[in-house]
């Protein structure tokens, strides 16, 4: 790989969406209401927009025990307990009026538990949740079910629960096992707790388990961040997520207690990805894309190599596809060629439900130009190439003509370096995967409208 140089980051070091949906969520309007919501679920369910693509579930728990400062989350901060049982109340409505629309007994194939901190609920209010979600949903055999988990909220007979519930896949909180680093975001967690609860995972049988890791962090160096892959390395879970930090203090408070000062420049952060890259790569996982690595015979890996890669709300996914129920305050969801979100705060959120209503607040319905630029986005993203002969059948457009202006503005990062452009299509390069969430951009019709980014974190 060549040399990425300071004058390439001053170019394509931009601010950027990660593309876990196109459009992003920052498209989304208000005039997309409870109404919009109800017609999608109806045409979901009387078929007129064809055959019922799978089913999966995301549900939002916004508690946390304490503030981690670089969460981008929403969440809620509190010790209060109690509060996890009010809440279950609320997802209970809000599922009664999933199926009173969609009936009981919807197949679904991929469930997700996210946060905030799932783990804040007691062991008895999962399994109230869990007998909700079982009691109007069908939960097929051999899904993917999985759970987010703060280290510091379980040990090994806590897991024990989450298998005897159903869930196969855990993700672990991890960011960096720097005693220095882990103060300065302020998440303590020894590195030897989250060691042993991995290995309480196998013997527990799970799945999969995925570790978080972020890039970017205050008083990291590429040289701290080294030991940390170390240790990463001879953990070996089946999943590695590696994100970069997004500072933007501006929109999310708790990152005004970290000091800007000890951030890492944009060179240090270049030097931590690619020397991830190596390290993980030499030490047997497959590079997934931007920000996940896997194990080779991950089903992760698994769908890489076979094509059928799918980036959604939650990343990378083996789910192409799917219909995506999100349930909880501010959680984000698909249904057919329609986003949602539900109202952000918890009092909005309950007012709703008490009222009868689903607590979607916005979204949007997909034009046709969105669904085509949408393929577009996620062919680069996930698989790292495009041919232009599957978007001209799938479409019935022509490529060349269709995104002209965008196959010129790709010749400068093709003399970069960034990818290669032939007669039949585009290929992301190996240095391009650095920045293919600007490769991305370029498609993006919004973006290239309105240029303002600010919203947005750098893409490295």
């Amino acid at each position: 790989m060549s040399v990425i140089t300071p004058q390439l980051l001053t170019r394509f070091d931009v601010p950027g969406p990660r593309y876990t949906s196109y459009p992003t969520a920052d498209r989304f309007v208000e005039a997309f209401g409870e109404d919009d919501y109800v017609q999608a679920l109806v045409q979901r369910q009387s078929g007129t927009v064809g055959k019922q693509p799978p089913l999966s579930l995301y549900v939002h728990i916004p508690f946390c025990e304490s503030l981690c400062y670089y969460c981008a989350c929403n969440k809620i901060i509190t010790k209060h307990k109690e509060r996890a049982a009010d809440y279950l109340r609320y997802l209970r409505k809000e599922v009664e009026l999933h199926t009173r629309h969609l009936g009981r007994g919807q197949s679904v194939s991929q469930l997700h538990l996210g946060g905030g901190t799932p783990t804040f609920m007691r062991d008895e209010e999962l399994r109230q949740l869990m007998a909700l979600l079982r009691e109007h949903f069908e939960f097929a055999p051999g899904g993917e079910y999985a759970v987010e988990v703060d280290p510091r909220t379980v040990d090994e007979n806590r897991l024990a629960v989450l298998a005897e519930l159903g869930f196969n896949r855990l993700s672990f909180g991890v960011q960096d096992f720097d005693p220095a680093v882990q103060n300065a975001v302020h998440r303590i967690q020894p590195a030897g707790q989250v060691f042993a609860l991995v290995e309480a995972s196998r013997r527990l049988g799970f799945e999969s388990v995925n570790v978080d890791l972020i890039y970017g962090l205050p008083l990291q160096t590429p040289e701290s961040f080294d030991r940390t892959l170390e240790q990463v390395k001879s953990l070996r879970p089946d999943r590695i997520a590696l994100y970069a930090y997004a500072h933007l203090p501006e929109r999310f408070k708790p990152q005004r207690r970290i000091h800007a000062q000890e951030l890492p420049a944009g060179a240090a952060k270049v030097a931590m990805l690619s020397r991830s890259l190596d390290a993980l790569t030499d030490a047997g996982y497959v590079y997934i894309g931007m920000d996940h690595f896997a194990l080779p015979g991950d089903a992760l890996a698994v769908a890489k190599r076979q094509g059928r890669l799918h980036r959604n709300f939650q990343g990378y996914s083996t789910q192409a596809d799917c219909d995506l129920i999100a349930l909880g305050v501010s959680s984000i969801g698909r249904i057919g060629a329609t986003y949602s979100q539900n109202a952000k705060t918890l009092d909005e959120y309950a007012d709703l439900l008490n009222q009868g209503h689903f607590p979607v607040v916005r979204g949007l319905a997909l034009t046709r130009d969105d669904l085509i630029r949408r393929s577009v986005i996620m062919a680069l993203m996930c698989q790292g190439h495009l041919q232009y002969e599957s978007i001209n059948l799938a479409w019935l457009v022509d490529f060349k003509t269709l995104f002209g202006p965008e196959l010129r503005q790709l010749e400068d990062m093709q003399a970069q370096g960034l990818v290669q452009l032939s007669e039949t299509g585009i290929q992301v390069t190996a240095m391009g995967w650095f920045f293919v969430r600007g490769v991305a951009m370029v498609f993006d019709r919004y973006l290239q409208a309105d240029r303002n980014r600010t919203r947005f974190s750098k893409i490295i």
